[in-house]
């Protein structure tokens, strides 16, 4: 049986930072990826400060490298079981059929991404079908861009979008405006086409140009940025009965703690917003706590230990009064 103090469940930004911090701590701890990272298919990351414009799984690479040089672990797999052993520790089992235990677990399993039921839309996600303009918008400014609408805040997202170009345009199905917001689109000169997307144009090098409306119309775009519906990875913090909002995510505080003792969360499984650098912050505050719960654990273990007769042996020469 492999014992840990730390399991952490995800391998992105969130985890690995999180597991910097913990084996760095000389804290016994364990890395679970699935190999799968949400912004797999980006060719690059933003807003990284000193790692801008490095591919994603350069970063995933460069962290796996430090934790293993502070005696941390990092295995592939999934956990397809979470059990728990008492009342402060975990049972895991993996999809390899081994099973490793835990004093504490942190979830970082982040979220994915719902895209509009629109053809040849995933197979372009993160090329020129994008959904963060904060992450890509600055690589396709000044460009021919266009907003799928339609949802709830897909017009104020096409507001922020408008930040990087001033040829943009919102489609929508029709007799979704609001006055108010056609007027807020015509007053920021952002197009309005209303019409049900039939699918996209790609021209014979493998390019966006244009969208395809089911009455035959193409406007030529150069890049689409799409709102999708985020759904988190939850499964096993909801399988072990962590507390969630009415919108189904779970709840922490401010260090990641979740309703359920022993059990952290950081990054996009709870928080969709967090880009790679809020996800990597996060999972660093994650693992502040976690160590100082351990060491509250430990103190208590000793205590309990030390009223039970147990003496340790001091490393030093002081010797205390009550020895003496």
């Amino acid at each position: 049986m492999n014992r840990y103090e730390v399991v952490i469940i995800g391998g992105g930004a969130a985890g690995l930072s999180a597991a910097l911090v913990l084996a760095r701590a000389r804290r016994r701890v364990l890395v679970i990826d699935s190999g799968e990272p949400r912004n797999g298919p980006a060719a690059h990351m933003h807003g990284y400060l000193s790692r801008d414009g490095m591919p994603p799984r350069e970063l995933l690479v460069a962290g796996r490298i430090e934790i293993k040089e502070y005696g941390g672990e990092v295995i592939t797999g999934t956990v397809n079981d979470l059990v728990p052993n008492g009342s402060d520790a975990f049972w895991l089992l993996l999809d390899d059929g081994q099973r490793v235990s835990a004093r504490r677990l942190l979830v970082t399993t982040g979220l994915r991404d719902e895209l509009p039921d629109i053809p040849g839309l995933r197979d372009r996600w993160a090329r020129d079908v994008l959904h963060c303009p904060y992450c890509h918008g600055y690589e396709v400014r000044d460009r021919q861009l266009g907003v799928i609408g339609g949802t709830p805040g897909a017009v104020r997202y096409a507001q922020i979008v408008r930040q990087w170009t001033h040829d943009l345009v919102y489609f929508t199905p029709p007799g979704t405006l609001s006055a108010v917001e056609r007027t807020q689109l015509v007053a920021r000169a952002i197009g309005v086409v209303e019409g049900t997307v039939d699918g996209l144009v790609i021209d014979g090098a493998d390019q966006l140009r244009g969208v395809r409306l089911d009455d035959g119309r193409v406007v030529p775009r150069d890049a689409l940025f799409v709102p999708p519906r985020f759904i988190p990875n939850t499964a096993l913090l909801i399988e072990l009965g962590c507390d969630v909002d009415d919108d189904g995510w779970v709840t922490t505080d401010a260090t990641g703690r979740t309703s359920v003792r022993g059990v952290w969360a950081a990054g996009n499984v709870v928080d969709p917003r967090a880009q790679v650098i809020t996800a990597a912050g996060a999972g660093s505050a994650a693992a502040l706590a976690l160590n100082a719960d351990l060491v509250d654990d430990d103190v208590r273990n000793a205590v309990r230990e030390l009223d039970h007769g147990f003496r340790p042996a001091l490393t030093s020469n002081i010797t205390s009064k009550e020895s003496s």
